[in-house]
């Protein structure tokens, strides 16, 4: 790091110190930080960004940290954008709020609530941790303007986040989120946050609180998404079993309630999981895209005979299930095998029914598997793709809306990330529990498990695997690092791979398939698989997405693992 940089972030550090408006507790944790050079740079060498999932970092005093500081200029922000829009088209914006079980997560919602009110603007709290896609439900059933989620996903305990929404209930889209990036950049003190006092917001009307009639009407909405509710009023919905693991987080009740709703009544929660949990402290990660978040759930599945388990994140946008093998043996699902098995599920239904539109669309991300998109195809059902962040997938949802163009059928992406229905515009794990938990049962009423599907699937479509590696560079060392290796692999794109040529380099930076720019690798390969590399939105990680293709599942696996290996070996000696 340059010595300019190292002295900008010294003097942002002494101006915090210096603030009257910072509190004494903030102060004395950065006096504790005193001379350590390395922290104090890493805390103010820049302000936090707003990546796929809006504002995230780790919690902690500083200008590179998440705090109510950092929390409050956002929402400062994203009030003077409203208001300016609501001045220019008229109307009077509103805004909705949730946050999920991490720790300052209430006080971060309700200080967010404070400043919007202070600013004039209405805005709805949930009167407890809930789960993102009510959110995104929630705004458009209340024609808000917009809408904040306080959660940091599937992160590591310490991190939190302030997730941005529009009046579609999608996330900001880039042109919206520039703008409202420039609004919070014109913010250079602290003493141009507004706050009022939750008496004077509520007195005045700008506070109003959501409860169990918003809760009701998101349940009977998830609920409805079901496609063969009679079958599980039978003896399918009793005998069936369920685990499920909310891991701490908000999914606990709406899952068991919408299971409930749609028919399933021998339901399992996970105790030690089962209440909410800041720390996280029985999982070393509170995300269900790894097999060490399930040890409770597989304990417990084993315990009761379970047919399925399913899992999700702290904002219940994300949902993992596990199913047994042909052994008996219970396996994690990757996201991408539980897209196909719901895409074959929904479309299959649907066309049984007769339901199955002429103009139906599925839409993936660009890092998806293509084996969903096979499946879709073969019903005659179009596929689109987008950028990577599930708020692409609803700019997609809502210009079909808007033209009438295609019919929204599921849209998913391989970060366990799903959606079918048109009542939210984010990634909503309570209806992907419904779905996976419903497709199962179908299933077994038919005398076959997923696994047996997946296989059928397979045998039809080819065996696709995929994987994923990740590198977390830290720091703004690991900023520099990550760009480093972007670099390499744009100017510098391999020939071959483990031995296999490279046909096609896709460079997302300038803008392909009527995508916007984004920092983006994806190379093709001659033998039909693929890699893609791509720097996190969210976390300093680089990650490289692995798919392809084989005529046996052995066959798949040493074909994935010679490119991982061949790939990796570059991108290490990058790092």
């Amino acid at each position: 790091m340059t010595n300019s940089s190292l002295n900008a972030a010294a003097a942002k550090y002494d101006a915090w110190l210096n603030d009257t408006l910072i509190d004494e507790a903030t102060k004395a944790e950065l006096r504790g930080i005193a001379g350590d050079e390395k922290e104090i740079t890493d805390r103010f060498y820049r302000d936090l960004e707003f990546g796929t999932g809006g504002l995230r970092g780790v919690m902690g005093a500083g200008t590179n940290r998440l705090n109510a500081y950092t929390v409050g200029k956002a929402t400062q922000g994203l009030a003077n954008w409203l208001l300016a829009k609501a001045s220019a088209e008229g109307g009077k914006p509103s805004v909705v709020i949730a946050h999920d079980s991490r720790n300052l997560s209430p006080e971060f919602a309700l200080d967010s609530a404070l400043v919007l009110a202070a600013n004039g603007i209405t805005t709805y709290l949930f009167e407890g941790l809930r789960p993102t896609p009510q959110l995104s439900y929630a705004v458009r059933a209340l024609n808000a303007a917009s809408g904040i989620v306080i959660t940091a996903s599937h992160n590591p305990p310490e991190y939190n986040g302030f997730k941005a929404y529009g009046s579609d209930g999608c996330q900001l889209i880039p042109e919206d989120a520039e703008q409202v990036i420039a609004s919070i950049g014109q913010i250079v003190d602290f003493g141009e946050i507004k706050r009022i006092s939750r008496e004077q917001a509520e007195s005045q009307g700008l506070l109003r609180w959501l409860g169990t009639d918003a809760d009701r009407q998101y349940i009977e909405t998830v609920a409805a998404q079901s496609l063969n509710a009679e079958l599980l009023k039978g003896e399918i919905g009793e005998n069936f079993s369920v685990v499920f693991t909310p891991l701490h987080g908000s999914g606990n009740m709406p899952v068991r309630e919408v299971l409930k709703e749609a028919g399933f009544r021998n339901v399992h929660i996970v105790p030690e999981q089962e209440q909410p949990d800041g720390y996280f402290s029985t999982v070393k990660s509170p995300n269900p895209e790894e097999r060490e978040a399930f040890t409770l759930a597989i304990a417990l599945a084993k315990k009761t005979g379970a047919d399925i388990i399913v899992g999700t994140d702290p904002d219940a946008d994300r949902m993992g299930a596990v199913v047994k093998n042909n052994e008996g043996e219970y396996v994690v699902l990757t996201g991408n095998q539980s897209g196909a098995l719901m895409v074959h599920y929904v479309l299959s239904q649907l066309k049984e029914r007769g339901e199955l539109p002429a103009n139906g669309v599925v839409v993936k991300t660009i890092v998806t598997s293509e084996m969903g998109a096979n499946i879709a195809l073969s019903y005659g059902v179009a596929v689109e793709n987008t950028l990577t962040g599930f708020k692409y997938i609803g700019e997609k949802m809502t210009h079909y809306e808007q033209t009438g163009e295609r019919a929204f059928l599921f849209g998913y992406e391989e970060s366990y990330g799903y959606l079918t229905g048109t009542y939210a515009r984010d990634k909503d794990a309570i209806v992907a529990a419904l779905l996976i938990c419903e497709a199962a049962a179908y299933y077994s009423s038919k005398g076959k498990t997923l696994y047996d599907v997946l296989l059928e699937l397979y045998a039809e479509h080819g065996v696709y695997l995929e994987g994923l590696e990740s590198r977390t560079l830290k720091g703004f060392d690991g900023v520099q690092k990550i760009a480093a290796i972007m670099d390499d692999w744009r100017e510098n794109p391999p020939a071959e791979i483990g031995g296999v040529k490279v046909e096609q380099v896709l460079d997302y930076a300038g803008g392909l398939d009527g995508l916007r720019p984004e920092n983006v690798l994806k190379y093709l390969l001659a033998d039909g698989s693929w890699f893609c590399l791509r720097p996190s939105g969210t976390e300093p990680k680089i990650k490289v997405y692995f798919a392809v293709k084989g005529e046996s599942t052995d066959a798949a696996g040493e074909s994935l693992q010679a490119l991982i290996t061949a790939v990796m070996a570059r991108v290490d000696r990058g790092a």
